[in-house]
């Protein structure tokens, strides 16, 4: 697809599309395994949130950049790699495309207790820290793997994938492992559990802001 042809409307529904499969299939994951007794576990809920968001870079990042994520989004604009007109736009599109995952979820399990909604076990400001401190991480390695505000090449799929199941495989019984407010906003607000949901919309916009004058320090060029 030639960039020069691709419309903000192209730009939108890939966002869309990709948070919406991000989030059907992550916590469609947590869901199934919380039906069928344990049988994904939590390793491999990790690695489905991996694998999901490695095959979406590939398919869609050549279209929109393949974010999925507003606090990516918010960090990419910060880091003056996003024109200011796209990122309301795309902060709605993965508004949007993560509520109709959660609301796809609900339909088919209505059962479910929560939807896959994160949850801070244990102390709020344990889960804070450690939801600012994923987000930094992950957001430094997408600025140093991508081009401009596209995550899109030969290694960025794998290095982004890989950090997210990585991440949510040691965090995940601590906070949920999140790094993204709209995966933690739609099925808290799908299920009406939201009260731990302050932590997951602050501390991922913060870490991802934090991770730019980081990654400028270590990469001058960047």
């Amino acid at each position: 697809m030639v960039r020069s042809k691709i419309t903000l409307f192209n730009r939108m529904l890939a966002e869309a599309l990709g948070t919406f499969a991000m989030v059907f299939v992550g916590t469609g994951a947590i869901v199934i395994d919380q039906q069928f007794n344990g049988v994904i576990t939590h390793a491999g809920i990790a690695l489905t949130f991996g694998l999901i968001v490695l095959a979406m870079i590939y398919t869609l990042g050549d279209v929109s950049g393949a974010h999925f994520n507003p606090a990516v989004t918010v960090a990419f604009f910060a880091a003056r790699r996003l024109e200011s007109n796209v990122v309301i736009p795309y902060v709605l599109s993965q508004t949007v495309g993560a509520l109709c995952a959660s609301g796809l979820l609900w339909w088919m399990f209505p059962e479910s207790n929560g939807l896959g909604a994160t949850h801070a076990h244990g102390p709020h400001l344990r889960a804070f820290v450690m939801e600012f401190v994923l987000t930094l991480i992950l957001m430094v390695v997408i600025l140093s793997v991508s081009t401009g505000a596209q995550e899109k090449g030969i290694t960025a799929g794998i290095v982004v994938g890989s950090v997210i199941g990585l991440e949510a495989m040691f965090a995940g019984p601590v906070c949920g492992a999140s790094m993204n407010p709209v995966r933690s906003l739609a099925p808290a607000l799908v299920s009406w559990q939201l009260g731990d949901l302050w932590i997951y919309l602050l501390a991922p916009i913060m870490g991802a802001l934090a991770a730019v004058p980081l990654t400028r320090a270590l990469r001058p060029t960047v």
